[in-house]
């Protein structure tokens, strides 16, 4: 175990050597969408990056029934692993929407040894999110 210093400086470690190794600005919450955002998440279990989708139920439903409306192209050009929860809870019990791709190895954050490849999942699927997020924000946003 590790005291809640070490584990903030890991953390911390973590994402200082991810945006080192991988120099990009990403979209995140840069969508101009409102509450509309994309998400890296690695924790002592599990990675995976992911399109949130927050707010009121209303704004949720007619965003998720544009990305259904687009889930084939999703997962047949973009991300083929691509999970769609429609009501999904974070660990503070909001609910919201998301679309995610789980990094599929064991990995902990914790653990330097499965950085890299987590690193290169993290860069290898959101360049793929973004992507189709520009190729078809048009049609999310009309």
């Amino acid at each position: 175990m590790f005291s809640k210093e070490e584990s903030r400086i890991l953390r911390q470690e973590f994402w200082t050597s991810f945006g080192k190794s991988f120099p990009k600005k990403w979209i995140l919450y840069n969508t101009k969408l409102k509450d509309f955002s994309f998400k890296f998440y690695f924790d002592n279990h599990t990675a995976l990056v992911a399109l949130d989708i927050e707010g009121g139920l209303e704004n949720r439903i007619l965003y998720w029934e544009k990305l259904l409306a687009l889930q084939s192209i999703i997962i047949e050009q973009y991300l083929p692993d691509a999970v769609f929860e429609e009501t999904y809870f974070l660990d503070t019990k909001k609910e919201i929407s998301r679309i995610y791709v789980p990094f599929q190895h064991k990995a902990s954050i914790y653990n330097k040894n499965s950085w890299r490849d987590v690193m290169v999942f993290f860069y290898d699927k959101m360049t793929l999110f973004e992507a189709f997020f520009k190729e078809y924000k048009d049609v999310i946003e009309g």
